[in-house]
């Protein structure tokens, strides 16, 4: 019987959660982090030890003790202009001297600790798979807003139907009309409206109605002797609006190779108010 057996039978609530590789994996993981803080603490300790050995050992007598330094000093490493000859290296070129700055003590705790941090994303991320990577987040984030959009959509869509279906005229939502009318109405009707095999939308001229109401409810139901098929699989109540506010948006432009009128004249102001 192995010592993995054993450690089984005697916690199973432990070590039935996670299987023999994992455990390996975070021993290994666990040994190697220990062995980069040895390593680091070894090395900053030897480092030490040999800054000490580099400098001075013995002072002029007549040489004032030395100042204490403020915290402030101690902490970012600086030293004042005072004591700069004491970090005169000992060499000189063209009269310019060279000054034994080290790094700050605060950068470099800064930089070791980006050195932890990496290990620990490291470890989490890629060797126990126990996060989410950025594009696993941003796929979940898509996917939720995706549930909120579509659940939103229906409530406003749900209340719109041909009775109270409104004329819109904000940039978003003729943006979004000018869009779906781009997608799938442009093969009948141009790309400006200018008509095609069907009609003008341009001009005051309509077949079936020029107000909101009864473009809503010819996109809707279509015009199956015509050939216009009905869009209300295709388009929830809340776009039909917004393609029948961007055909409206069209009147008066006049596009180049319009098509002749066609129908009834309607008064202009009558559509635009309703």
């Amino acid at each position: 019987m192995n010592i993995h057996s054993v450690l089984l039978q005697t916690s199973p609530s432990i070590w039935s959660v996670q299987s023999g590789e994992e455990l390996l994996l975070l021993l290994v993981a666990l040994v190697l982090l220990a062995g980069m803080v040895i390593v680091c603490i070894v090395a900053i300790y030897l480092l030490i030890i040999l800054r000490k050995a580099l400098e001075p050992t013995t002072k002029a007598v007549t040489e004032p003790p030395a100042e204490p330094r403020p915290f402030w000093q101690r902490i970012t490493g600086m030293r004042p202009m005072s004591r700069e000859h004491e970090l005169v290296m000992n060499h000189a070129y063209d009269d310019i001297y060279e000054l034994d700055n080290p790094t700050p003590p605060w950068f470099m705790g800064l930089f070791y600790s980006t050195i932890g941090f990496g290990v620990v994303y490291l470890l989490v991320f890629h060797v126990l798979n126990i996060g989410d990577l950025q594009t696993a987040e941003y796929k979940q984030e898509v996917a939720v807003a995706e549930v909120q959009r579509a659940a939103y959509i229906q409530k406003v869509a749900g209340s719109i139907n041909e009775n109270t279906v409104a004329l819109v005229r904000d940039t978003p939502s003729l943006e979004a009309g000018k869009a779906l009318f781009s997608q799938n109405c442009v093969a009948c009707h141009g790309q400006q409206g200018e008509g095609g095999v069907g009609p003008n939308l341009t001009d005051p001229y309509w077949l079936h109605g020029g107000s909101v109401k009864a473009l809503f409810h010819t996109i809707n139901e279509g015009v199956p002797e015509k050939g216009m098929m009905s869009w209300k699989k295709q388009f929830n109540p809340l776009q039909v609006q917004q393609v029948a506010s961007y055909i409206l948006s069209l009147q008066g432009t006049s596009p180049a190779n319009a098509k002749a009128p066609q129908g009834e004249k309607a008064d202009t102001r009558t559509v635009a108010a309703r």
